[in-house]
């Protein structure tokens, strides 16, 4: 990791997160003297799990993925930090800790924001107190939905739902590097890395997929989303 005082400014940010749309100029103007930016390498820990929450992430550009550290250095996956999101989750605002762990999957470039700055935004602009709840209650809804499609889907409807969210929602194209590898894949989808390899085999014959190694492309969308679908 490298960091050093930012330079750039807040208000010509066109990647900022777009609840700072609510801050008045005086308060932005803050948020821009607290600021320090930090760029990370791939498998670098950007936030780790249990640590004292100093700081609010904001990412400015790259990936990383979000994780629980579990028993037995079991890890799970719950979803990935992309350019625009701010990394707070709501375990800071009861045990000031970060509840989840981050990690670069890319060259990630950062800026931390003094947490207690944040809370003072809260508490004195509601439209930037609103959009903080509203972020947080996004967020919880996709981890419920998560859990739903982890307890409720067999093994192949979480791969293709896997695989749609690399295509839809990061990558936004249906052939990608795979960033994450099958162990990983396994614990994006609650599952055995043997049991990843071999449902990848299973797709890829069936003509829905090509797995390469390190790149995925997508021949019938149709048929994976059925397949998510199905579960």
């Amino acid at each position: 990791m490298s960091g050093e005082k930012a330079d750039h400014n807040c208000e010509s940010c066109i990647v900022a997160w777009k609840n700072f749309r609510n801050l008045t100029g005086d308060e932005l103007k803050l948020v821009n003297e607290s600021r320090y930016e930090a760029t990370f390498k791939p498998g670098e820990i950007i936030i780790k799990q249990g640590s004292p929450a100093a700081s609010a992430v904001f990412l400015a550009s790259g990936l990383g993925k979000v994780y629980i550290e579990g028993l037995d250095s079991k890890n799970f996956i719950l979803g990935f930090a992309m350019p625009s999101n701010l990394l707070l989750g709501p375990g800071v605002f009861v045990l000031r800790r970060h509840s989840y762990s981050v990690a670069a999957l890319s060259i990630v470039h950062t800026c931390f924001i003094n947490f207690d700055l944040i809370v003072q935004l809260i508490k004195q602009n509601p439209a930037f107190a609103m959009g903080m709840l509203e972020d947080i209650s996004m967020k919880s809804y996709n981890v419920h939905r998560k859990l739903l499609s982890l307890t409720q889907k067999k093994m192949p409807g979480r791969i293709a739902e896997a695989l749609l969210v690399f295509s839809d929602n990061v990558f936004k194209t249906d052939e990608f590097d795979m960033i994450l590898s099958r162990q990983e894949l396994g614990e994006m989808t609650s599952m055995a890395k043997e049991s990843v390899v071999r449902i990848l085999k299973e797709l890829e014959g069936t003509g829905v997929i090509e797995a390469g190694y390190s790149k995925i492309k997508i021949l019938d969308k149709d048929k994976l989303r059925l397949i998510s679908e199905r579960g």
